[in-house]
């Protein structure tokens, strides 16, 4: 299983959000390549970026520092935000992204991720941010009328990547994955599952590290790591136990 930090980018800067509010944010670094430079160091060797103002606007805003990170950090880096045309998934595999996130996209346009999972094998992730079990949308914005498993069963001949499955009510609150929910899912369709959402501490990369064999295959952590709650180099020896 694998242990993924979280780089969340609004305004060129290392943030964190509660819920997705955009009106409760925690900068952590005004440097994200330098944050990438320590995940590294810490034995990281995926990273999840999101381009928090281009999930809203529905485009790159902070490409910049998100091209920076792709050159700094030798590992694989997996992006989301704002990624909804064919020619931006294009220029991200090109300037060296691993894997591209698709969420809002993914809802409203399946066809597109159908089109990009053919296209470029291996590298399409969709994500499915839930509300009470709904699918959210437009950076949290929107709340739809699918569910969680609906949405992911669309994607299941598809050729996808991973489902990256985030309960948006815990993110950025150290509540504690939701580790039903994502068990739930994983065991629900054969698409590998990505947890995000809430991870407190070790405590979270135990039990979710239990159910690997379900179909989960890593975990996406950001507050917990950059208050201190959770040893990188801990949760990774406890994933490659898994």
């Amino acid at each position: 299983m694998e242990i993924i930090p979280a780089i969340d980018i609004r305004g060129g800067r290392c943030v964190r959000l509660d819920q997705g509010d955009y009106d409760r944010e925690t900068v952590f670094d005004d440097d994200p390549v330098a944050v990438a430079r320590r995940w590294e160091k810490a034995g990281a060797r995926r990273l999840h970026v999101v381009d928090l103002d281009g999930a809203f606007a529905g485009e790159s805003v902070n490409g910049e520092a998100v091209q920076a990170i792709v050159k700094a950090f030798p590992g694989h880096v997996q992006l989301g935000g704002g990624i909804r045309k064919a020619e931006n998934v294009e220029r991200w595999f090109d300037l060296g992204v691993s894997r591209v996130g698709i969420g809002t996209a993914a809802l409203e346009n399946p066809d597109f991720v159908r089109d990009m999972a053919k296209a470029y094998p291996g590298g399409i992730v969709v994500a499915v941010d839930a509300k009470d079990g709904m699918v959210a949308t437009r950076g949290w914005a929107d709340v739809s009328d699918v569910s969680v498993e609906d949405l992911a069963r669309r994607f299941e001949d598809a050729g996808v990547a991973a489902l990256l499955f985030t309960d948006v009510g815990r993110d950025g609150l150290l509540k504690g994955c939701n580790v039903p929910a994502t068990v739930d899912l994983a065991r629900a369709v054969r698409i590998p599952v990505i947890a995000s959402g809430g991870v407190a501490g070790i405590g979270d990369i135990h039990m979710l590290a239990l159910h690997h064999q379900d179909g989960v295959e890593g975990v996406i952590t950001g507050r917990a790591l950059y208050d201190g709650r959770l040893d990188l180099a801990a949760a990774l020896s406890v994933a490659a136990a898994a």
